[in-house]
């Protein structure tokens, strides 16, 4: 498994330097940023259920929530988000199998596509 990713730490310093989302903000990149909590719900879930004790998704998101600032109702959607990224895959597995392998890798590369847009569009 791949270790805790260097693209999420992209995202976490570029939204805490330069992207506190004003309303015009809030909307541009709100999508891709919804999308990344889900994915990290969902990485949270399957990697822990594949045998990784502590890889830090759910701080990894806390941290995102931090450095975003999102006002109460934006913070619920996001957590939302996260939750149900991790629920829906907790519906589907209880145990590690190869389809569960071969979704976090796809689910860690869409991550990794998701930050990157989200820095090169909206960052400095």
């Amino acid at each position: 498994m791949r270790a805790l990713p260097s693209f999420l730490c992209a995202v976490l310093l570029v939204l805490s330097a330069s992207l506190h989302p004003t309303d015009a903000n809030e909307a541009r990149y709100d999508a891709q940023l919804l999308r990344l909590a889900e994915v990290l719900g969902s990485v949270h879930f399957l990697r822990t259920l594949c045998g990784e004790e502590n890889g830090g998704w759910r701080a990894q998101m806390e941290a995102l929530l931090e450095a975003e600032e999102p006002s109460p109702e934006r913070r619920a959607r996001l957590v939302a988000r996260f939750n149900h990224g991790y629920r829906s895959f907790a519906a589907v597995y209880t145990t590690c199998t190869d389809s569960a392998m071969r979704a976090i890798d796809r689910y860690m590369q869409e991550g990794e596509t998701l930050a990157g847009e989200i820095v090169m569009r909206y960052g400095n």
